[in-house]
């Protein structure tokens, strides 16, 4: 069991409806020595890869995202979600369904910030239908750039994600693979590692 395993099962929380809960460490407050754990993990895992670009979407992959740039020494971009008054017109526009939120967002990266000279490194805290990682390649294509993986710190398993985005030929490293989860008992079963 790796420490992501192990803080999960110590701190994460199962509710209704195949939702993990990992607000106190992840995606709310964070644990920077656990970020760093992640980032260094990936790290060791995309060692035999060229990154140009780290590319995560708002908000919570941008911390694992921010220390993974910071060791890799590349940029990072995020994509938004929202428009703000320094939003430009000059972007790439993709959409994806929010497992947790349950909508729709519409998501978008500035071209001068992407070309297709880079090689984009997606990172994201988790990996459930897919449908944020979809996005984001679909915005690393539309800048002509290459995908070289996608690092997620929590893979589900039991949703069709990760075997799609391998079936479709992306390389996928979870540093934690949820098997099941179960909100009655609050027992979290994790994919056996090679």
């Amino acid at each position: 069991m790796n420490f992501l395993e192990e803080k999960i099962l110590s701190d994460g929380i199962v509710k209704e409806g195949n939702v993990l809960k990992v607000d106190s460490f992840l995606n709310h407050q964070l644990d920077i020595d656990v970020i760093r754990q992640i980032a260094y993990e990936l790290k060791s895992r995309f060692r035999d890869v060229e990154v140009t670009k780290v590319l995560t979407i708002e908000a919570s992959g941008i911390a694992i995202a921010t220390m993974m740039g910071d060791i890799r020494e590349v940029p990072v971009v995020f994509a938004k979600k929202h428009e703000t008054v320094n939003s430009t017109d000059d972007k790439y526009v993709s959409a994806a369904y929010s497992f947790t939120q349950r909508r729709e967002n519409h998501v978008f990266v500035s071209k001068p910030y992407l070309s297709r000279d880079d090689r984009v490194l997606i990172v994201d805290d988790f990996l459930a239908d897919g449908e944020a990682a979809h996005a984001l390649i679909d915005i690393v294509h539309q800048a002509g750039a290459q995908v070289v993986g996608i690092g997620v710190a929590i893979e589900k398993a039991s949703q069709q994600g990760g075997r799609r985005l391998r079936d479709e030929g992306y390389r996928v490293e979870s540093v934690a693979n949820i098997e099941s989860m179960d909100f009655e008992t609050q027992t979290i079963r994790f994919v056996e590692s090679d």
